[in-house]
């Protein structure tokens, strides 16, 4: 009888189970993969992630991509999903706030100042587009408030999302570049080469907000996945990736 009502327990669970459909920042995805794994765990239901530029993900959602749910590498995308109709607006909320960090796969290129930008003893300065990518706008901002924009536009390479800036520093096509902190960060450190955390005066706050999307709308799963980004054990992996929670 117990072996019986065990698997009918366990029938009603994956009859309830289901997927969400995300879109998720591309500075966000090793934590996501993570968390994804825990809610899937946890509920059954199953999350079918895509990563990129946050800019990008807004203009195929009017589009009509099929997205349930969003986590925006900022707060306005949301915001103005909302407004214009495309996203559930009471369901929106802060889930991390992001730090950026000027980082080099080369040990001690790098310093602890960042006054590497002021020497420009390198070629190229990787960033993401900040048309697009919430990251390359506060790197931009970061930029002009250190009086060095102007000196190093011409050596920009601009990548699509964070996570291609990434790539052209950790290849070497770029000796050093603008890239989200949780990238590089492992253990309370930056594990490899060389960064500069960036102070927070010297860009606008990168909060970075969910939402569920229309096409999410009385969706258990999405409403789920939500819930579950809550958690006190998404927030310690949050945490552990270098982000501050909304209340710190």
């Amino acid at each position: 009888m117990r072996i019986a009502a065990a698997s009918l327990c366990l029938v009603s669970f994956l009859a309830r189970a289901d997927e969400v459909q995300v879109a998720v920042a591309a500075n966000f995805s090793a934590p996501m993969q993570q968390i994804a794994a825990e809610f899937e765990r946890a509920t059954g239901h199953r999350v079918v992630a895509a990563y990129g530029a946050t800019g990008k993900f807004h203009a195929q959602i009017r589009n009509g991509a099929p997205f349930e749910v969003l986590l925006a590498a900022d707060e306005e995308t949301p915001a103005r999903l909302a407004q214009e109709g495309l996203a559930v607006a009471g369901s929106r909320f802060t889930y991390a706030k992001g730090k950026l960090v000027l980082w080099s796969s080369r040990e001690g290129l790098v310093d602890d100042r960042g006054d590497v930008l002021k020497k420009g003893n390198f070629e190229h300065l990787a960033l993401a587009n900040p048309r697009l990518a919430p990251y390359g706008g506060a790197a931009i901002e970061a930029m002009k408030a250190l009086g060095v924009h102007d000196a190093l536009a011409p050596r920009f390479v601009t990548a699509e999302n964070i996570g291609q800036a990434y790539q052209f520093v950790k290849s070497g096509n770029a000796a050093l570049g603008f890239v989200a902190l949780s990238q590089v960060f492992k253990g309370g450190k930056i594990v490899e080469g060389s960064g500069w955390v960036l102070p927070s005066h010297l860009h606008s706050p990168i909060r970075q907000d969910a939402i569920i999307l229309g096409r999410g709308r009385d969706k258990a799963a999405a409403a789920a996945l939500m819930k579950h980004l809550r958690s006190d054990g998404a927030k310690a992996v949050i945490q552990s990736f270098g982000y501050e929670l909304p209340g710190d």
